[in-house]
């Protein structure tokens, strides 16, 4: 390779370098470790990778390349693929952003949904078993009453993220917010 294609061959590594930092440091934003979110920026780049692959581009362990893999894998931004002739498992990164954000977002929403619903329902429990006590004086039923009134209110917020993921996850968000070719400009 001549020197002119050495140093294109570098720029475009680190190019490459640049959009998988941001995608690392992005997914570090919602939760997700930066070296997942390597993992996941890297495999972007490329079209099938196995674990021994990543591990060379990337450097890390093969264990912490199987465990990010893992977590990838259970948001659904990226598959096990078969390739015949191959022993190992290979894997591909979904590449469709759109498609990303309706699998990672809707994940991450619906776990947070389940968790304060199931929550709340617990708390109105107990709070009711206050209220309708017979030993429980006034001002603890009082107080009991207001949570429960604070914690109907905040439902309403559940049920809109519920409906925000329905919406995301059956197209019908693109018609409120279309996806365009326009690019952003600086």
């Amino acid at each position: 390779m001549n020197q002119v294609d050495e140093k294109a061959k570098l720029m475009i590594t680190k190019a490459k370098d640049l959009v998988i930092d941001s995608i690392a440091e992005t997914m570090d934003l919602y939760g997700v470790t930066r070296s997942v979110g390597i993992i996941y920026g890297t495999m972007y780049f490329e079209n099938n990778m196995t674990l021994d692959e990543m591990r060379e581009e990337i450097g890390m362990s093969k264990p912490s390349m199987s465990t990010g893999v893992k977590k990838l894998q259970e948001y659904d931004i990226v598959k096990k693929t078969y390739q015949r002739g191959n022993r190992k498992h290979t894997y591909v990164a979904e590449k469709d952003f759109f498609q990303f954000f309706n699998k990672f977002f809707t994940k991450k929403w619906e776990r947070e949904i389940n968790i304060n619903l199931e929550a709340i329902d617990q708390a109105q429990k107990v709070l009711n078993d206050i209220i309708h006590s017979e030993v429980a004086n006034e001002s603890n039923q009082e107080e009991a009453k207001e949570i429960i009134d604070l914690l109907e209110q905040s439902k309403s917020y559940y049920y809109w993220l519920l409906s925000l993921v329905e919406g995301i996850r059956s197209g019908e968000i693109f018609q409120t917010f279309p996806i365009t070719d326009k690019k952003l400009r600086k």
